[in-house]
């Protein structure tokens, strides 16, 4: 089982630095295409990155039930991180509705609100972080 839970934290560290990039190529794209400038090549990396990052979350998922079939689902603390990962599952699936629009050249919010909006992952994260390490009930 331990074998599980190292390639489920690699597959998580994976999918997560996908949630926070992603964002990112959201921003420059926006700010350069206000500029005048050629944003072709972040539309190809938000895409490949999209592909990458759903691919590790499949692999967290799965490999988190498998742990789960392994340990048991037992605590409050579980019940809770599993609500905050449903969260994330969201937010995913929220990047992917901004990517359509990134492809579709409709993609219409400022570079700032991308900056906050790459904020919302880590106020995700830290209390699924808390939950596995802490335990608190």
């Amino acid at each position: 089982m331990l074998w599980v839970k190292t390639f489920h934290i690699l597959a998580m560290t994976s999918w997560m630095a996908g949630i926070f990039y992603l964002p990112r190529i959201f921003v420059h794209y926006v700010e350069g295409r206000e500029a005048g400038q050629d944003v072709a090549r972040l539309e190809i990396m938000a895409r490949k990155l999209f592909g990458f990052m759903t691919i590790m979350a499949l692999f967290t998922l799965g490999l988190g039930f498998w742990l789960w079939l392994g340990y048991g689902f037992s605590g409050a603390w579980l019940h809770a991180k599993l609500t905050f990962v449903g969260l994330l599952i969201g937010y995913h699936y929220w990047c992917k509705l901004y990517l359509n629009k990134m492809q579709a050249g409709t993609l219409d919010r400022s570079g700032r609100y991308f900056r906050l909006f790459n904020e919302l992952p880590l106020l995700i994260f830290i209390p699924i972080l808390i939950f596995v390490v802490v335990k608190p009930f």
